[in-house]
């Protein structure tokens, strides 16, 4: 198993916007992919309370890449993305890491 972390960078006052892309179209496209979340968070003190940041689940980065490019290329999604931007672009910048558990971890 392997985690991926996720850290969305939002433009000024857009994370309310990204909020509401998540509940109301991304989870369905993830779960429609069958991409498995660990878990979404927002910062409570940090450098910015205007990142969301989340862990994602793969067996395999094979199938990490297989799942995450039929998501991005899936026209719902493209579609979705766009009307969302309508007001303006709310991700500025978007930091990726992949993680393997060490063997005393809590999770597998």
């Amino acid at each position: 198993m392997i985690y991926e972390l996720r850290v969305y960078h939002c433009a000024p006052g857009r994370l309310p916007a990204l909020h509401q892309r998540f509940t109301q179209v991304t989870l369905a496209l993830f779960q429609k992919h069958g991409i498995e979340q660990a878990g979404f968070f927002t910062t409570v003190v940090g450098a910015s309370n205007q990142t969301l940041t989340y862990l994602l689940k793969w067996d395999s980065l094979a199938e990490r890449e297989a799942k995450w490019n039929a998501f991005v290329g899936d026209p719902e999604w493209t579609a979705a993305r766009a009307a969302s931007e309508a007001d303006g672009v709310i991700v500025e910048r978007i930091e990726n890491s992949f993680l393997a558990p060490t063997a005393y971890s809590s999770v597998s």
